[in-house]
């Protein structure tokens, strides 16, 4: 996926969703009094903070369209300047549930690309997300999200809703498979002739 500069929705994440399945495969971890899924030195009471990965470079996202199913990637400079775009559009109260349900009191509080392998904030907590990945912090005031989802482990990851001008890549190594392949079925039928 691409940002068109040219266009002014292109790149542009309207929307992160809490959702049971992230597409990028990748959970937050919430920061609280009751820790949902990782156990904290230090912690504030009741900070209510999820912090997890939103875009991931490189990483190959499934998804299904008219056509069957395909991969989409995020290069780690769209993945950059669609964070910018995300704030400086003013997103960072919008929220959802599994890409349905609005949400209110939900806010990014930190948004930051992963820069070093080792002194990164994320490091801290546990996580071995790539330089490249944009990572967020949301504060969660709203009881029920908080209550009946987060401390009860319905939701967990963030998920983007946003729209990207596209760009098609051959994956080489499954065109110089197929290319094998058709070269020997080719090769089998001539010898059955």
């Amino acid at each position: 996926m691409i940002i068109d500069e040219s266009k002014d929705w292109s790149g542009v994440i309207e929307t992160l969703a809490l959702t049971d399945t992230p597409a990028i495969e990748e959970e937050f971890i919430a920061l609280s009094a009751e820790p949902v899924e990782v156990l904290l030195a230090e912690v504030d009471k009741e900070r209510r903070i999820l912090m997890g990965a939103v875009l991931v470079p490189d990483k190959k996202i499934l998804r299904k369209g008219d056509n069957g199913y395909y991969n989409i990637m995020f290069s780690a400079e769209t993945i950059s300047r669609a964070s910018q775009l995300y704030l400086e559009r003013g997103n960072q109260h919008n929220s959802n549930l599994e890409h349905e349900i609005e949400l209110t009191g939900q806010t990014v509080v930190e948004s930051w690309i992963i820069e070093d392998e080792v002194h990164d904030k994320s490091r801290k907590f546990g996580m071995t997300h790539p330089v490249g990945t944009w990572m967020v912090s949301m504060k969660v005031d709203n009881d029920e999200v908080w209550n009946d989802y987060v401390k009860l482990g319905k939701v967990k990851g963030f998920s983007v809703e946003g729209l990207f001008s596209g760009k098609e890549v051959v994956d080489n190594y499954y065109s110089n498979a197929l290319s094998i392949l058709k070269e020997v079925v080719e090769s089998k039928l001539k010898e059955n002739e």
